[in-house]
């Protein structure tokens, strides 16, 4: 009998015990799940970087954390943490995700502000490119965002992924690194936003970069605030270097109600819901790292914590 502790909130615990103890027995795994344990009695740690555990010292015993956040910027630098961390890569949040990213990016290479909202009642008619003709650039070239290259790829996009090291992603043209980037930046007609965050990455999106993309393109952001220097998005959105940013994450969550990107006309504010973990894929992944814990072999979605994710 292997004792799980859950260390991710009671709202959450409601939500995923049920689906949790079905994944375990699914996978084989005798499992004690429980809430309370005593630190040197478990085995393992399912977790949400907003819970009271932080401390990971006591847990002697422990063979590994199991994140059910994709984002883990807010555990990774824990310096009691001694033990493998995995990360959440769940089905239900990349498909999640990829619904989402697609709505926005048809929405801006369809132009459809420009006919939803119409205050004038105007007749504007504008024909938008073609697919293949508009380039999508990714940024972030995980779990999510092989996710939706590939379902822009399918519409017929021209897409191209950056990274920071290098990656092959079928139809998709892959740049990496400072080179790369860029090349990326030079033909990102649109940009989507999928890096996680690390010191590497913060502010990667400033005046200066705003500046190497086409004039007019747009940006939108479902990975992680801090990918973006707010004062420079909002000056490249004052010249029209930018000509809309769709923003799902921000340094600070939720978003302050004075902040100018409430009131600004080219900023769509969503409140971060891109993407979610879904307590019934996520239990089954969590579970199947157990199972291969038990079994020998190695975690999936194993963290490098020396990369930050």
């Amino acid at each position: 009998m292997k004792n799980v502790l859950f260390a991710a909130g009671e709202k959450r615990w409601a939500l995923y015990f049920d689906p949790l103890t079905k994944a375990l027995e699914s996978e084989g795994v005798a499992a004690h799940l429980s809430q309370d344990i005593p630190p040197q009695s478990v085995d393992y740690i399912v977790y949400a970087p907003d819970s009271s555990l932080q401390d990971f010292r006591p847990y002697t015993r422990a063979k590994a954390v199991l994140n059910l956040w994709a984002g883990v910027e807010k555990i990774v630098g824990n310096e009691t943490l001694s033990i493998p961390l995995a990360r959440m890569v769940d089905p239900g949040l990349s498909k999640g995700m990829t619904e989402w990213v697609v709505g926005h990016v048809l929405r801006h290479h369809l132009g459809m502000d420009r006919h939803i909202v119409n205050p004038d009642n105007e007749w504007r008619p504008a024909v938008p490119p073609l697919a293949f003709e508009r380039t999508v650039v990714i940024f972030g070239l995980g779990a999510l965002g092989t996710a939706c290259a590939m379902a822009l790829v399918a519409l017929g996009f021209n897409v191209v992924g950056w990274s920071r090291s290098p990656k092959s992603v079928e139809g998709v043209t892959c740049l990496h690194g400072e080179a790369g980037l860029s090349a990326a930046l030079a033909q990102a007609d649109i940009a989507v936003m999928l890096l996680p965050d690390t010191p590497a990455t913060t502010n990667l999106m400033n005046a200066e970069t705003l500046g190497q993309m086409p004039q007019g393109a747009y940006l939108i952001n479902p990975g992680r605030g801090p990918l973006i220097d707010d004062d420079a998005l909002l000056g490249a959105l004052e010249t029209g270097q930018i000509a809309h940013a769709t923003l799902d994450v921000f340094r600070t969550e939720p978003l302050p109600r004075v902040h100018p990107f409430w009131d600004h006309p080219n900023v769509t504010v969503t409140p971060h819901i891109a993407a979610d973990t879904r307590p019934a894929t996520a239990a089954q992944m969590v579970a199947r790292n157990i199972a291969r814990s038990e079994a020998g072999l190695p975690l999936l979605n194993l963290v490098d914590r020396s990369l930050g994710y």
